[in-house]
């Protein structure tokens, strides 16, 4: 029972980090994937630079819709968060007991990020979906949660799923890098301490820059299945322009490749990848360094519960 009630604390405090993290980031981030969506020529497009969004909202009187869709993407991220923590805590708990091994290599920790990242995946990807439909809808336009999802199959729910399940090797990356260097800091100062002393944790800056070091290396590797992920989900221009609009065409992975290459080159794959860095390298540090601070405190509500759960039981069975 006990590693089952570990196994809900790092999900609860990875997934109450997430909440707030995106919170704090939202402007941000639909800055970022409205830049991301469009693929222009050189001199057609609408947005030179990530600042441009940002003016548009402003010009514009729609500041407010800089959080439309942010309800949804709320609900993906702690969904998302709760189901990778709780996975990649029970798979890792599940390798241990298994193996009889106190620790775990790093390519035993890839597979097993790997694995809660597939899960989570599977489970949110109608969430991703519309989350980003709605924030490249055209400002004050975007639609609820479940017409976005509706106005086509479910088939187009999972638009982009094969990239999210390559795209698990991001997360791998990041948290496999983040336990490495936790760890070695954590027993460095475990050893200044000496045996006989309480137990260490990280310090929020700490936690900070390991978080920030870590995203970034996993988003420079991964960040052209990154933009055509972004560009697959999209939404259609054209639903914006007319209120009877055709049938949402379906976008492929080599055709929006394709698209890429033609109108920007090379270069095209990785553009925006600084604005991708500064709001993933932002926003995981930020989950990273609540859910260290978190942790402690979800613990112990959740034992205080589960106390009064049992104490409450018992007083009924002896009444």
């Amino acid at each position: 029972m006990g590693a089952d009630l570990e196994s809900i604390t790092e999900a609860t405090s990875g997934a109450i980090g997430s909440l707030l993290s995106t919170t704090l980031l939202y402007p941000l981030d639909t800055c970022k994937t409205r830049y991301q969506a469009e693929a222009r020529a050189h001199g057609q497009q609408k947005y030179r630079n990530l600042s441009d969004v940002f003016w548009e909202a402003i010009s514009t009187g729609q500041v407010v819709s800089l959080y439309q869709g942010l309800g949804t993407k709320n609900l993906q991220s702690f969904v998302s968060q709760f189901v990778y923590f709780y996975g990649y805590s029970y798979f890792k708990r599940l390798y241990t007991e298994k193996s009889g091994s106190k620790s775990i290599g790093t390519s035993a920790n890839l597979i097993i990020a790997a694995a809660a990242g597939a899960c989570t995946a599977i489970v949110t990807q109608p969430l991703d979906t519309a989350s980003s439909r709605m924030q490249t809808s055209a400002f004050g336009k975007s639609k609820g949660l479940w017409k976005t999802l509706t106005e086509g199959t479910w088939g187009d729910a999972f638009d982009g799923l094969g990239i999210s399940l390559l795209l698990t090797s991001n997360p791998s990356i990041q948290y496999t890098v983040f336990d490495q260097l936790k760890r070695r800091l954590l027993k460095e100062k475990q050893d200044e301490a000496g045996k006989g002393a309480s137990p260490v944790a990280l310090s929020a800056f700490t936690a900070f820059v390991l978080g920030a070091v870590s995203k970034s290396i996993a988003t420079f590797l991964t960040y052209p299945a990154i933009r055509c992920k972004v560009m697959i989900q999209a939404a259609d221009p054209n639903e914006d322009e007319t209120e009877n609009a055709r049938p949402r065409a379906r976008k492929t992975l080599p055709g929006v490749a394709h698209a890429i290459f033609q109108r920007e080159g090379i270069l095209g794959f990785f553009k925006g990848l600084q604005a991708q860095i500064l709001k993933t390298v932002l926003s995981s540090a930020l989950l990273l360094m609540i859910k260290e601070k978190l942790t402690r405190t979800t613990w112990v509500l959740i034992l205080a519960i589960r106390r009064y759960l049992l104490l409450t039981r018992g007083r009924l069975k002896s009444a």
